[in-house]
């Protein structure tokens, strides 16, 4: 199973990184989340803090491009396998230096990647 951070969680069921979290966990992967504001999302606590977890192998994205820049850095430090850019998320200056690292970027939907067997 992929670990897999989510950088704009939310505890609001009607979200699609709510969405998403539900999802993961459903096809049994590990969920971690990172959002503006503290909460629960499946009753996993939602992280305001950048903690340096490890064996993140996926990144996926749902927060706007313009507060990206923030966590450019510690997403490289997790050294993901990928980073997933959701719709509305998309990033050609971030995705340069992801793949400047060697970490792959993808500009496609969690939601439907999982359900169609393409995560």
């Amino acid at each position: 199973m992929k670990r897999t951070l989510i950088i704009g969680a939310t505890s609001n069921p009607s979200r699609y990184a709510y969405l998403a979290a539900q999802k993961l966990r459903h096809y049994g992967h590990p969920v971690l989340l990172i959002g503006r504001r503290k909460g629960f999302a499946l009753g996993e606590e939602i992280n305001t803090d950048k903690t340096d977890w490890k064996d993140v192998d996926t990144v996926t994205l749902y927060i706007n491009p313009s507060h990206q820049p923030e966590y450019y850095d510690y997403i490289v430090s997790l050294n993901p396998k990928r980073v997933i850019f959701n719709p509305g998320t998309e990033n050609p200056e971030f995705k340069d230096i992801l793949i400047d690292k060697n970490i792959i970027p993808i500009e496609g939907c969690t939601l439907v990647m999982l359900s169609t067997g393409q995560f």
